[in-house]
């Protein structure tokens, strides 16, 4: 009697990523370049359905790169090398103030006045600083911490953050304390009568009746687009390092350190390795952000932001590159979306919402006492997320129609620390691996392969025989 095996379902990533393994090379640029082009054309012809009213769609655009940098260097600390990574915003505050320190009016070691560095040029020169410098930090922070795991590592990383953010507060000689550095160097590229200061100056606001596209552009889709050019290209770094021997090894370290530092895997070094690599994206994302807002102080680099850089990674998809990048972009666009949503119409509208959502929770959690222990696994996941929801609901709403607040308590926008909260809890309940897993053929198909490939013993059937 012969079975057969159905095979695993798989999910939209795999699907998508056996469709492009399936192109040639030259099909792969057909559909890669336009793509890319058509990502970069977003912020001037923004859909409505994205489009954000109460931000400049440009700007938010040039955030979601930033984040989207960020979230790339910490999944190849957390995602590819398993290290739990909780300071993470340390290396974006050193990259920032690499560039602050050096070119602020503010600050004592400013080289852009009488300095060696050339106002006009100083950003880029201090682009691969910042990098050289935020990698340095990481080498020096993991060289004693990477001898620890799990939680005690993240308490380290977490302090870490923390050490830098005080520093940074406190230092009011070298950072200017809390008063932070100003006018921080930025590309001067694209001088003219109309645009005195360059594209990438808060001066240009663009032209949306114009029709050439480079004077529709504000200064927030320039910088989306040196955000994106440096995405690609860190991705191209971080993807070959992923298919080399580095990525290899960082795959047996999250899985098992132990068994791999048995079969002769030098973990330390490749550990420490990405550290270093995290720390440098993570300080030319920094450095891109103080060129852009041209402000930096200690409070811009708290631990909410941490862990809004984890929630990308975590949301996205651990070790998936673009999964990581679409998390960027729900933590980047988001909130702003959202800013111009209010919770209620009016007080009568919140009462009735309150009652209607006091109903569906205590329905869901009579279903959950009396029948939870017969319904099916996906379904006690969907019940105990639904009680989450309205639970959290039910205290807004009540909030709402208790401060008599015009339009309801609060825009959606200022609640994202909660619903990225309540968001990490369902997909930790519904989802653990993210919204687009890891590929993990190598370690899934393991024992199929050793299948195929054995010897048989005596009196074993084979082939169709088995």
């Amino acid at each position: 009697m012969s079975t057969t095996t159905t095979p695993a379902r798989a999910g939209l990533g795999d699907a998508l990523r056996t469709w492009w393994d399936g192109l040639s090379r030259p099909a792969q640029w057909a559909v890669g370049v336009p793509a890319i082009i058509a990502l970069a054309l977003l912020p001037l012809f923004p859909p409505p359905v994205l489009d954000t009213p109460a931000y400049n769609f440009g700007l938010v655009m040039a955030e979601f790169a930033m984040f989207a940098l960020i979230a790339i260097g910490l999944n190849v600390v957390v995602g590819q090398a398993g290290l739990l990574d909780l300071g993470y915003v340390g290396f974006y505050a050193i990259g920032a103030y690499t560039v602050g320190l050096l070119t602020s009016p503010n600050s004592p070691w400013n080289q852009t006045d009488g300095g060696w560095l050339d106002p006009q040029w100083a950003w880029l020169a201090c682009l691969p600083i910042a990098v050289a410098v935020t990698a340095l930090s990481g080498l020096i922070l993991g060289s004693p911490t990477l001898r620890l795991r799990g939680d005690y590592l993240a308490i380290v990383t977490l302090g870490f953050g923390e050490i830098v953010r005080l520093l940074a507060d406190n230092l009011h000689e070298l950072t200017n304390g809390s008063l932070g550095l100003s006018e921080v160097a930025y590309p001067h590229v694209g001088e003219s009568e109309s645009k005195p200061n360059g594209v990438f100056s808060a001066g240009n606001t663009g032209d949306p009746a114009s029709a050439n596209l480079l004077d529709r552009a504000s200064y927030g889709t320039y910088w989306y687009w040196l955000g994106l050019a440096l995405v690609i290209v860190v991705l191209l770094i971080v993807g070959n390092l992923e298919r080399s021997r580095v990525g290899r090894a960082w795959v047996a370290i999250r899985e098992d350190e132990d068994a791999a530092e048995i079969m002769g895997v030098p973990t330390f070094k490749f550990k420490l390795w990405a550290f270093l690599i995290g720390a440098a994206v993570g300080g030319l994302s920094g450095a891109m952000y103080a060129g852009q807002v041209q402000f930096i102080n200690p409070t811009g680099f708290n631990i909410i932001n941490s862990m809004l850089f984890l929630c990308a990674v975590v949301i996205g998809g651990q070790g998936n590159k673009l999964g990581v990048i679409f998390g960027a972009f729900i933590i980047a666009y988001l909130p702003k979306r959202l800013t111009s949503v209010n919770l209620v119409d009016s007080e009568s509208t919140g009462y009735v919402l309150l009652i209607v959502d006091v109903v569906l929770f205590v329905g869901l959690l009579v279903l959950w006492r009396y029948k939870g222990r017969d319904l099916g696994a996906w379904v006690r996941r969907g019940v105990i997320a639904g009680m989450v929801f309205t639970g959290v609901m039910a205290a807004l709403l009540l909030g709402s129609v208790l401060l008599f607040r015009p339009g309801g308590a609060q825009s959606l926008g200022d609640l994202k620390y909660l619903y990225f909260g309540i968001a990490l809890v369902v997909m930790m309940i519904l989802r653990p691996q993210g919204l687009f897993p890891v590929r993990q053929k190598l370690l899934s198909y393991g024992r199929q392969v050793y299948q195929a490939v054995r010897k048989p013993t005596v009196g074993e059937p084979i082939g169709a025989g088995k």
